[in-house]
């Protein structure tokens, strides 16, 4: 009986069942967004292989700048980020990431800085400058 429902609703809404499938994972994995104005902890990892890119936010991304991706964060947010001791302010200028369990990917400038280019990914801690 559920089953049917769902699919009349599906059908309704003009989408096909993987394109509600896949926005149904797609929320369930990013579901959890920091207050804006606070503190957020989480995994965190880092990107630099597309250099010359262009960043959700239309810039161009460079490996080396002091940049991250969030999922729901505006553009232009400044977070201190740190880890192991050390931190770094970074601006979101990118959405992501697309794993579950993470909630910032930094720029390789920015993971350099704060040592996280051993491991890759590592426990931080960011707070809404």
């Amino acid at each position: 009986m559920l089953t049917i429902a769902a699919a009349t609703a599906i059908i309704a809404s003009g989408a096909t069942a993987g394109e509600a499938k896949s926005r149904k994972s797609w929320r369930s994995a990013h579901a959890a967004a920091p207050a804006y104005g606070g503190n957020f902890a989480g995994k965190a990892s880092y990107y630099g292989s597309e250099s010359g890119r262009r960043t959700a936010s239309g810039a161009r991304f460079n490996p080396m700048g002091l940049t991250a991706a969030h999922r729901s964060l505006p553009f232009g947010t400044r977070l201190k980020v740190t880890h192991g001791g050390r931190s770094v302010v970074v601006t979101v200028n990118d959405r992501g990431p697309f794993i579950r369990g993470r909630v910032l990917d930094l720029s390789k400038g920015a993971a350099h800085a704060i040592g996280l280019t051993g491991r890759g990914v590592g426990h931080v801690v960011a707070e809404v400058q």
